[in-house]
């Protein structure tokens, strides 16, 4: 998946968060709301995810070189890992920390309408900021393909994470307004540390997530079966095409596919035959799936009733 469009979705969601974390923490000074204080904390780590995101974008554009002959693609998901972990998981126990010390510590609230207003004000930025990551995503997102299947398959990891940021922003402000409000009508501030524990648990919940899906791209993920299954179509797509006796892919970066292949050829076939024929075989590929970039085959000569390794079977349904 293209990564075409994560830029504006990821300034859209730093201008908000940066926005909303300096009202919410003049929210907190003049409330004392521990609910606004880890949402303040949540808004400043989704800030610095914003601005990560865009530090690894950057540096993964980086020409190869010696030291790494395939590139630097791999850092946007070094740079997304650090994200899903560090700061999510340094927001969420922060948030967890304060909302025990408040609830053995309850107090109520001093001019309990500021923050109101100021999460309502800050659920209609994040709804605005939300509405831009899924209108960036839509623009890669596979016709009929879900949500849930988007964040776990997607290769660029820049949207996900901005969509999933921007949700569990949402979540906690609604549980915010949830615990700052019971605690303006009861007067106890007992619920205002219910709140942040909730939105504690939430970030560490979200950091989870995204650890797992970008640990995943970090180790090394294949084509997709629809990948797959184009490129098969690609090199065995004409009647005297040559035998596809293996086949390995692996994603060198959101926008990168490492793809190498055994092929059968007659063994009357000429040098330059082959030749010619792998250089079509290449065209077809990159026509087929943009993102096959680049390619390896080694040429054998076929033998009939050969079948493909059982280890290569397993790798080319691995990545789906």
């Amino acid at each position: 998946m293209s990564a075409s469009g994560g830029g504006r979705a990821i300034i859209a969601a730093f201008l908000a968060n940066m926005g909303i974390a300096v009202a919410k923490f003049i929210g907190y000074l003049i409330s004392g709301s521990s609910s606004m204080l880890a949402e303040s904390v949540h808004s400043v780590a989704d800030s610095g995810n914003q601005l990560l995101l865009l530090l690894g974008g950057r540096r993964a554009k980086r020409a190869a070189d010696k030291e790494h002959p395939f590139g630097y693609g791999r850092e946007r998901y070094v740079y997304a890992f650090v994200v899903s972990i560090i700061l999510f998981s340094v927001g969420g126990l922060f948030s967890i920390y304060e909302g025990i010390e408040k609830l053995a510590h309850p107090h109520p609230l001093n001019m309990p309408w500021l923050p109101v207003v100021i999460l309502l004000v800050a659920i209609g930025l994040e709804s605005f900021s939300l509405r831009t990551a899924v209108k960036e995503s839509n623009l890669v997102r596979e016709s009929g393909q879900s949500w849930v299947s988007f964040v776990r398959r997607a290769k660029a990891p820049e949207l996900p994470v901005v969509l999933l940021e921007d949700v569990g922003a949402l979540v906690g402000l609604m549980f915010a307004l949830a615990g700052v409000s019971l605690t303006w009508i009861t007067g106890n501030g007992v619920f205002d540390a219910i709140g942040t524990l909730f939105i504690g648990t939430l970030l560490i919940v979200i950091a989870i997530i995204l650890g797992m899906e970008t640990s995943s791209l970090l180790v090394g993920e294949g084509a997709t079966e629809r990948e797959h299954d184009a490129i098969v179509r690609a090199i065995q797509g004409t009647p005297d095409a040559p035998r596809l006796i293996h086949m390995k892919t692996l994603y060198l970066g959101p926008d990168e596919m490492l793809v190498a292949a055994k092929l059968g050829f007659a063994g009357d076939k000429q040098l330059a035959e082959v030749a010619a024929e792998i250089d079509l075989i290449e065209a077809r590929v990159r026509a087929a799936v943009p993102t096959a970039r680049v390619l390896y085959f080694e040429p054998d000569i076929y033998r009939p009733g050969r079948q493909p390794l059982q280890t290569d079977a397993i790798v080319l349904k691995s990545s789906d």
